[in-house]
């Protein structure tokens, strides 16, 4: 895992410590979301993956106080709660879409573009942002 760790943190200038917190939320929040079999294949392509999905998944969970449960209520959970959950790490929408774009673009290196094409369809909205 610290090979894409670190791949973030260097493309998109961001501590190392915050890149692994952010792309554990990414994968938790896309392994919650996105259609089973895809996803388990994508996760489990990725070294050390699974480890960080079990050690950050509960930071991206549908909680998020008010705001998480209001985003949740009017339907505008998805993409834009964990869109609002990266933003309370620290970081800007330019770090967030570098860092998704970042994180996809491993993941097809890893598992193939058709399984990571097939993840991103799978959750509404997330095509926009990779």
């Amino acid at each position: 895992m610290s090979e894409l760790v670190t791949r973030v943190a260097e493309n998109v200038g961001i501590e190392p410590a915050t890149a692994e917190k952010a792309v554990g939320m990414i994968l938790g929040f896309l392994q919650r979301e996105a259609a089973e079999g895809p996803v388990a294949r994508m996760i489990e392509a990725i070294p050390g993956a699974p480890e960080l999905v079990a050690q950050y998944n509960g930071e991206g969970s549908n909680g998020g106080g008010l705001l998480g449960g209001l985003m949740s209520a009017i339907g505008g959970g998805g993409v834009m709660a964990l869109g609002q959950q990266l933003m309370s790490q620290g970081l800007g929408m330019g770090e967030i879409t570098s860092l998704a774009k970042e994180t996809i673009a491993f993941a097809k290196e890893k598992a193939g573009d058709e399984v990571v094409d097939e993840v991103v369809a799978s959750v509404p909205g997330l095509s926009q942002f990779v």
